[in-house]
């Protein structure tokens, strides 16, 4: 170790700094190290991410302190780091800040520490109180029920007396006062059931062997484990992970959505008893407290918890000795962060994966059409990623049967519009009068898409962006899902020339399938779960349990109840409207609709009951839809991998897309112009540049958008390119560039 750190600091600047190590800090600095360091007239926070002898700079300032007693992060987190710098090009700083969490980082957050009352060994013998002392006899008497001790204020509570009483046993020596450091533990409340492990059927058998193949070899490698839904993919997840918990290993499983995380706990915590297995299970995703996170991360870093369940961000989860990264529902777009860093955990767990030699997971029954690429082996050349099938339903239960129903044909037997058709109002009957439960899934919040008036034509739209305002009939209101704009919804036609009272609201959301359950279904108990009504972060456990003990009879909800949810008396699923977004301007929209009416699917027939699924849709015969029904993945991949080959979309090239915003649109159409022509001058055959052009949402937030999409079969060329020329263009403060590789929206 030399004495001149490397330091990178927490400021936007995209380079190193060195610093020189003082004689005081010599012991305590290392690789990975979090410190405090002078810059300019004031001090920052930043990282150790190397060493030198000397510095090629005079005058090097000193390191100022040091943040904690052991380095936040090792060499290959900082290598990971950098290697997503560089592929998803932005400054280091920026992805060291989504490596290591802001609870963490900034210092601020602190174990909680209570104060702990105990008797000591002068109580042995009999206690002289004094008269009027009853209250401090209490006192001792619950002490002595309770030989460890007691959390000061839980002893108040059970003796309904002042902390004065306590303090004048301490300074008897009756009792003494310890400061300890209390977990915050999100789950504290819960109480979870041992289990045991699952007998495999010979497909999951099979599929077990190989995932511990892979993990138990020198150089492991990525499996993709296609399995149908209910096929048992995460019982092979459990056991694989038995087996790398017993060579000493640590493991990390990623789900996408924080609706999925109460029931993979259950599930974890339930198999992974700390005391059998000797390790925790940690849990990290957005609902945390900045408490929790701080507690839950530094339960892993300290290697406490052996075992990680969380989101997105728990990729970069410090586990030691990493043996398993699991990616269930691999191909959810959730996975991708909307900020810079633009990453995808999918992708960032297989160069952890990489890096760490532990084997990697990718789950799914519906993969994206990238992994499942991987799989296949082309140009001569094996394919990158292992293939692990699992085609039918764990116990052999039958896969739901899809009944699509075609609206148009609907539209005009009920003679307007409607929420149910009428094949799907009997199923839902049907079930009610079976004590069975029922899904209903539409992927739009709010009652009504639009306000218009048929008089004079008016259209409600958002005043911020390019889009309707969205009716809210339990709020009353109109409001933007896009810039959060709201407004009271009028009586009248707003249009001065009109003020007509006969305004229309058009379209449909969650919040009229609900009005409308009320209204077919009176005695049904119904919920609903989408971000209007999941407000509190222990809501989704809440309405999730009331679902799984059958006081739910109908549940209506958004992506979010897609998938990974099993619950073996849902027996219906209804898709109000499948094609919603089957014809977005977005060469994976036929993608995201295949997967979305597959993976909704899923949710039925888990039980001993056969499932239904009534698909409604003003397009029957598109390709997504006609493979769905079918649960076919295979053909819907044939056919579809063809039309990425002929206009040469990913998989067959890498995308990056950018994005120009600013408040004055002929500004921003004039500097993404300029861009585009340095690129088209510099870039010459390394990519397909198509734009800039304004974006299908043209305005957002006051900011009007032009985008360009390049495609290339050398992705970090490119991205260096991309980095160089804006940094050259030193674009206007009021002209913002970001660039977004391997997007997965081109809205």
């Amino acid at each position: 170790m030399g004495p001149i750190a490397k330091v990178i600091v927490d400021i936007a600047t995209g380079r190193e700094f060195d610093y020189r190590v003082p004689e005081r800090l010599r012991d305590v600095v290392r690789v990975g190290s979090r410190v405090r360091v002078p810059f300019g007239h004031r001090n920052v926070q930043g990282h150790v991410v190397a060493f030198a002898e000397k510095s090629g700079y005079p005058g090097v300032k000193e390191i100022t302190d040091v943040i904690g007693e052991r380095p936040l992060l090792d060499p290959t987190m900082i290598e990971l780091a950098r290697w997503m710098a560089r592929y998803y090009c932005c400054p280091v700083e920026t992805a060291m800040r989504c490596v290591l969490p802001e609870a963490v980082r900034q210092g601020e957050t602190t174990f909680k520490q209570n104060l702990h009352v105990q008797l000591t060994a002068a109580t042995a013998g009999p206690l002289e109180l004094g008269p009027r002392a009853a209250k401090q006899a209490l006192v001792v008497e619950i002490l002595k029920a309770n030989p460890h001790g007691m959390f000061l204020a839980l002893l108040l509570r059970k003796a309904d007396v002042t902390a004065a009483v306590v303090e004048t046993l301490k300074r008897k020596g009756i009792v003494e006062i310890a400061v300890k450091t209390a977990e915050r533990d999100p789950y504290s409340d819960e109480v979870f059931l041992p289990s045991e492990p699952l007998p495999l059927n010979a497909a999951q058998q099979q599929a077990l062997d190989l995932v511990l193949k892979s993990a138990d070899t020198l150089e492991p490698s990525v499996v993709l484990l296609h399995g149908v839904t209910g096929s048992g993919k995460t019982e092979v997840y459990l056991q694989a992970i038995e087996h790398v918990l017993a060579q000493g290993k640590g493991v990390i499983v990623l789900v996408p959505e924080i609706s999925l995380t109460p029931q993979t706990v259950e599930r974890f915590k339930s198999r992974f008893n700390p005391k059998r297995h000797g390790t925790q299970v940690a849990v990290l995703h957005s609902h945390l407290s900045a408490g929790e996170r701080h507690d839950e991360w530094h339960k892993i870093h300290r290697g406490d918890a052996r075992i990680v369940i969380g989101a997105r961000s728990a990729v970069f989860a410090p586990v030691n000795a990493l043996g398993l990264i699991v990616v269930d529902e691999e191909h959810e777009t959730s996975y991708k962060q909307e900020e810079a860093p633009r990453y995808n955990a999918r992708d960032v767990a297989v160069v952890r994966g990489r890096m760490h030699k532990c084997a990697v997971v990718l789950g799914s029954a519906t993969p994206s059409l990238e992994s499942y690429f991987n799989t296949q082996p082309r140009d001569d050349q094996p394919p990158k990623y292992g293939l692990i099938q699992l085609p039918e339903r764990a116990d052999h239960k039958q896969m739901p049967r899809i009944r699509v129903v075609d609206l148009r044909e609907e539209l005009m037997r009920q003679k307007g519009l409607f929420v149910f058709s009428e094949k799907l109002r009997t199923a839902i009957s049907l079930r009610l009068e079976r004590k069975e439960q029922t899904l209903l899934f539409l992927n739009r919040r709010g009652y009504a898409t639009s306000m218009t008036c048929p008089k004079c034509g008016y259209v409600a739209k958002c005043e911020n962006c390019s889009v309707s305002l969205v009716y809210h009939r339990k709020l009353a209101q109109l409001k933007c899902h896009y810039c959060g704009h709201e407004q009271a919804a009028p009586e009248r036609c707003p249009s001065p020339d009109c003020r007509s009272p006969q305004i229309k609201y058009s379209g449909v959301g969650t919040e009229k399938i609900e009005a409308a359950v009320a209204k077919n279904f009176p005695a049904a108990r119904v919920a609903r779960m989408d971000s209007d009504v999941m407000i509190r972060k222990d809501l989704y456990r809440e309405i999730l349990g009331a679902f799984r003990t059958g006081k739910i009879d109908i549940l209506i909800g958004t992506q979010m109840i897609a998938r990974g949810l099993h619950y073996p008396n849902v027996t219906l699923v209804g898709i109000i409207y499948a094609d919603m977004a089957l014809h977005l301007p977005d060469f994976r929209a036929a993608e995201r609709t295949f997967q979305l009416i597959v993976q909704v699917a899923g949710r039925a027939g888990r039980g001993d009951v056969e499932g239904e699924v009534v698909v409604q849709t003003f397009t029957p015969f598109a390709d997504a839809i006609r493979h769905a029904r079918q649960h076919d993945f295979a053909g819907f991949y044939e056919q579809e991998i063809e039309y990425r080959r002929e206009f040469h979309y990913p998989p067959f090239t890498r995308a990056v897309a950018l994005l120009f915003r600013g408040r004055n649109e002929d500004k921003v159409r004039r500097h993404a112009e300029a861009i585009g022509e340095r690129l088209r001058a510099q870039a010459g055959k390394l990519a397909l540049i198509a734009g800039p052009a304004p974006a299908p949402m043209a305005k957002i937030k006051g900011f009007f958008r032009y985008n360009m999409l390049l495609r290339t079969r050398q992705i970090m060329r490119l991205t260096e390119l991309i980095a160089a020329i804006l940094r050259a263009a030193k674009l206007p403060p009021d002209v913002l560039a970001t660039v977004d590789v391997d997007p997965l929206s081109l809205l």
